[in-house]
């Protein structure tokens, strides 16, 4: 292996600047047996570069050739396998996974230290070892040293070092003059170490030479010093002469120094004249714009505005130490207040007669609007105001108080303002609710408030009004009580909706326009926070000045968003009861109208809550959305309460049950309005609820008939719902469906089972008799042995039933079933028809019976299938 060692350093590595540190004979697992070498190596050069380098012997000669080279840095993770027992196999993972077989466990793990080796030195412990030894890893570390070498391998590779060309040319010339230095050895290294001590002995010889030229150097020293003593004497003169002429130029650079001080001095002071005059120095324009300037003019107000914005620049300016000291300074810093409150003052005063005014002004314009169902348009106002902003801004930084108090007179005018609008408006929504406004006294509506004020007694005549309107066709057949199904058309609800979106369309811009005027006019943002604002505790009314240190600066509180939406509940707070007196009306005119309020405030309180979910809007809609809901639940509550109060007449027919229809009816409606709405989850809720409501009614109502068989009862109403249910497509109620049509079935089949007894009567109880023999035990064929059941009580039986007479009973079993069911579900067909099938099952089943008890007797039926088919067709006919 040694050999092969030295040739691959030769041959194939050293040509490429490289060393071969390690090396393992292996062949890969698991194929035919093709040995090749794995080599670790370096390079010689720096950056080192260490490689894992395959090497294949040539197929074509005895020579190897380098075949494939990984970088250690690729491989992660070397697998020897097994790290007890000795086993030759081991795993490299580079890029995939190389599995080897070594031709001894030694030269693994010699490999495979050598490879720790160098991941430690050169890698920083990059690869795992999995399956190391851990003794053969500590092996390959000295022990008591932190050191991270390769080992043995290297530092031999570094004591024999490769001659270069000189030192080979060197050892040459001295060989050739010594003929027998390989034979000879020692006579050779005689002969080296004779020369050294020549060359000794010379060194010494030319050291003392240089003696005699060390003694003329020092007498050189010698002269040098005494020159450079006479040169220190003449400086020593050249010194007392000039000290004469330093003390005169001291004198001077001092006269200088104070001239420039004083120079400096004089710069300064100017630069500080220049500042205060340049920086606290008020425009007579200015002055004059604040003092008298006209705030009513757009001249005017930019004039005012450019004059307060330069005179909170002189007050705002940052002085420099020492400046508030002179006179001159204060009494300029006691003209800018005085004006900044001359100023303030007449500024409130005149936006609080802008607002007066805008109330006046507003209110002319009511009438106009009285007849139509719109709110008046504040935009002129508003575009009138925002003028005064930044005046507004500038109070608000200048004088907090003044500004808080024009903030409480704003809000005292405009809701007055907005309180008179809003219920002229809602007073004319609701007139057009109820029709006229004689109508709307029906429902306590008078007054120019517009609020509900009736009576309890008038709101129960309106809910028994209510109820006796919307009663259905057949309260003749039931004592309906409270019950109250909806007599309105769709014509009356599309104008209730179109009324209540119009309603919610003009509050809607009102308040946003309100919101972002406020935000603008008063600067107040949505993400600042501002000291002064009001938490949501606060009294809007009596806490503004409490709100003040005794300096009139403001003290902190939650944002300027809280303060904005304090101000909108302060100015539209009549929005909220208004909303829930109309919601009230419109719930006493038709509870189904709760179903299109709750759709259309949903989708209004979405649209609010997308924009700002803490908005003043967003919040009144969510409040007001959450008693339209109530109202939603108390309308399917008095549904099923309704259907549990239902009475049924003695003396009529059941048919459709009323709150059948009352169900069909609202799933019609509730799935027309709530097609693709937001709270589709409400009505499912309310569906589950109804649907078992009507399904245990329907069942109580069906056990407590006396005119009617419970069987019809059952099975026309859930037929009805079955319908329902099929032609609306309601997906919650899918297992309701399935439900209703097997109960539909299994009562239609009870029915029919019960009144086919009695068109043969005798014959049913004769056979009947004959299974039960049958059931004891007795055989079919013995049967006829028996005394009661003989061929001649069989006989006699049958006679009984002629076809004329089979026809009569037939005949009345349709006359009776069709006084049983009610003409607006129209089964009688379907439950002929199943009647006919039930009586040609049991005709089979009976002559079944002839053949098996009665074999033989030639005992036969007097009519047959074609004739049952003739008499139901004829029957059916005749009717």
């Amino acid at each position: 292996m040694t050999a092969i060692k030295h040739a691959l350093q030769r041959d194939i590595f050293t040509p490429n600047d490289e060393r071969l540190l390690s090396i393992v004979n292996v062949c890969k697992a698991g194929k035919k047996k093709k040995n090749c070498f794995l080599c670790a190596t370096v390079t010689t050069e720096r950056p080192v570069q260490v490689k894992v380098v395959k090497v294949k012997k040539s197929d074509k000669g005895d020579f190897y050739k380098r075949q494939i080279a990984w970088a250690l840095r690729d491989l992660a993770v070397v697998d020897a396998k097994d790290a007890i027992k000795e086993n030759p196999e081991f795993d490299l993972h580079f890029e995939k996974i190389y599995k080897w077989v070594a031709s001894s466990t030694a030269e693994k793990n010699a490999f495979i230290s050598c490879i720790w080796k160098l991941n430690q030195r050169y890698l920083r412990k990059k690869i795992d070892f999995v399956n190391v030894s851990s003794q053969l890893l500590e092996e390959s570390v000295p022990s008591g040293e932190n050191q991270s070498v390769t080992g043995g391998d290297e530092e031999a590779v570094d004591e024999y070092q490769e001659l270069n060309a000189r030192e080979e040319q060197d050892i040459e010339i001295i060989m050739e003059g010594c003929e027998y230095a390989i034979s000879n050895a020692e006579a050779f290294a005689e002969r080296l170490s004779r020369e050294l001590q020549v060359l000794d002995g010379a060194n010494i010889q030319s050291i003392m030479a240089s003696e005699k030229q060390v003694n003329i150097l020092m007498k050189l020293l010698d002269e040098a010093l005494q020159e450079v003593d006479q040169i220190e004497f003449k400086l020593s003169s050249y010194e007392e002469m000039l000290q004469s002429v330093k003390e005169q130029m001291d004198q001077i650079s001092e006269s200088n120094h104070l001239i420039h001080l004083s120079n400096t001095n004089n710069v300064k002071l100017l630069s500080e004249i220049e500042f205060l005059v340049n920086h606290m120095d008020l425009a007579k324009g200015h002055i004059k714009a604040l003092q008298e300037g006209d705030l009513a003019s757009s001249r005017g107000i930019e004039a005012c505005t450019n004059a307060a914005d330069a005179l909170l620049q002189c007050m705002n300016v940052a002085l420099r130490p020492g400046h508030d000291m002179l006179l001159a300074v204060k009494q300029q810093q006691q003209r800018f207040s005085d004006l900044r409150e001359h100023f303030a003052r007449r500024l409130a005063s005149h936006l609080n007669n802008v607002f007066v005014q805008q109330g006046h002004d507003q209110s002319s314009t009511l009438a106009q609007h009285s007849i139509e169902l719109t709110l008046p348009n504040h935009h002129p106002f508003h575009r009138d105001l925002l003028r005064y902003a930044k005046l507004m801004e500038w109070l608000k930084s200048t004088d907090y108080g003044k500004y808080e108090g024009l903030t409480k007179n704003y809000m005292d005018y405009l809701s007055r303002l907005y309180e008179r609008e809003i219920k002229d408006f809602f007073e004319v929504a609701k007139i057009k609710m109820t029709g006229t406004t004689k109508e709307s006294k029906k429902f306590g509506l008078h007054g120019s408030s517009g609020k509900l004020t009736g009576s309890t007694s008038s709101l129960n005549k309106l809910s028994v009004q209510s109820s006796g309107n919307r009663r259905s066709q057949s309260s003749s057949l039931l004592d309906m009580g409270n019950m109250s199904t909806s007599d309105l058309d769709v014509a009356d609800r599309t104008k209730f909706d179109k009324i209540f979106e119009q309603v919610l369309s003009e509050l809607e811009p009102l308040c946003l326009a309100e919101q972002d005027f406020i935000s603008k006019f008063f600067k107040l943002q949505q993400h600042q926070s501002m000291p002064g604002t009001v938490t949501e505790a606060d009294d809007l009314d009596g806490g503004t000045s409490s709100r003040l240190h005794n300096s009139g600066t403001p003290l902190p509180v939650s944002s300027e968003k809280d303060m904005i939406r304090q101000m909108m509940t302060k100015i539209f707070r009549c929005i909220e009861p208004e909303l829930n007196n109309l919601i009230a009306l419109g719930d006493k005119i038709d509870s189904f109208n709760s179903l299109y309020m709750l759709v259309k405030m949903s989708h209004h309180v979405w649209t609010a809550q997308n924009v700002d979910p803490a908005s003043f809007l967003s919040t009144t809609l969510g409040n007001v959305l959450v008693t339209v809901k109530r109202n939603f639940d108390k309308c399917i509550s008095n549904q099923i309460r309704q259907m549990e109060e239902v009475k049924i007449s003695k003396k009529s027919k059941v048919g459709i049950l009323p709150f059948v229809a009352e169900f069909e009816e609202f799933a019609g409606l509730a799935e027309s309005i709530f097609k693709n709405a937001e709270r589709r989850g409400d009505l499912d809720k309310a569906y589950t609820k109804l649907i078992r409501g009507v399904f245990v009614n329907v069942e109580k109502v069906a056990n407590e008939s006396q005119k009617t068989p419970r069987d019809v009862v059952m099975m026309e109403n859930f037929h009805h719902i079955f319908a329902t249910l099929s032609r609306l497509k309601i997906s919650c109620l899918e297992a309701e469906k399935k439900e209703a049509k097997q109960k539909y079935t299994d009562h239609l089949q009870s029915y029919v089972i019960y009144s086919l007894g009695q068109p043969l009567e005798k014959l049913n109880h004769f056979f009947e008799g004959v299974e039960a023999r049958v059931a004891q035990g007795i055989r079919e064929e013995e049967v006829s042995y028996q005394l009661a059941f003989n061929k001649q009580e069989l006989r006699k039986v049958i006679k009984e039933y002629p076809g004329k007479e089979v026809k009569k009973g037939l005949d009345n079993l349709y006359k009776k079933v069709d006084k049983h069911l009610c003409e607006e579900e129209n089964l009688l067909q379907v439950v002929w028809h199943s009647m006919q099938d039930e009586f040609i099952r049991q005709y089979k089943h009976f002559e079944g019976l002839i053949a098996r008890c009665y074999p033989g007797s030639g005992v036969t039926m007097e009519f047959t299938i074609q004739d049952i088919l003739d008499y139901c067709s004829s029957i059916a006919q005749s009717h």
